[in-house]
């Protein structure tokens, strides 16, 4: 059973706790919780959504693989866990290293012929089509910190202080990289 009372959200800590205790169902949940967050983040690490979704689901694979022995060593002092910073950082990780293995092999879209010509407004998907491929090349030019703090503050919506925990670093290293992060794609998007 999940805990928490009548129309009130457990929190994170308290699903941890619960799964730790042999309660999957709480788990479930924390999936629920997240999952559009991680949905977010990881879409700048992929071509497409199925990759993003691919990730997502090997994120909470890896989470839950090693949530019975790694959420105990990451309660803090007022009983409180992490979890959804520590989800983040698995995300990310497994991010990087999509990202890294598709440098390394190209791919070729077998299913992806589109007769573009016969669509009415062929030439504004087009247009749409190449501006987004040029954003995401300008983000993923960024430097790997850069980049990490701009997708965890934009796709992820977190306040500087969640950038900065699920990250390991300050608030202060998190808002200065997110200034060199947009200042780059500025100046990559108006060439």
């Amino acid at each position: 059973m999940v805990p928490g009372g009548a129309g009130e959200s457990p929190s994170d800590g308290a699903l941890c706790r619960a799964f730790g205790a042999g309660d999957t169902a709480a788990f479930g949940e924390l999936v629920r919780r997240h999952q559009a967050l991680l949905l977010k983040v990881l879409r700048r690490y992929t071509r497409g959504p199925e990759d993003t979704r691919d990730l997502a689901q090997r994120a909470f694979l890896q989470a839950f693989e090693a949530a019975r022995r790694a959420l105990p060593r990451l309660q803090q002092a007022d009983g409180e866990v992490p979890f959804k910073a520590w989800l983040l950082r698995i995300a990310i990780n497994l991010g990087k290293n999509h990202l890294r293995d598709a440098t390394r092999w190209t791919a070729v879209p077998v299913d992806d012929a589109r007769s573009a010509s016969a669509a009415a407004g062929a030439q504004e998907q087009l247009e749409r089509a190449e501006a987004e491929a040029a954003v995401r090349r300008a983000v993923l030019a960024l430097p790997r910190r850069q980049r990490e703090v701009f997708t965890l503050r934009v796709d992820g919506g977190l306040p500087f202080a969640e950038v900065a925990q699920a990250l390991g670093i300050t608030e202060g290293n998190a808002k200065t990289n997110f200034h060199h992060a947009v200042k780059r794609l500025k100046e990559a998007t108006q060439r």
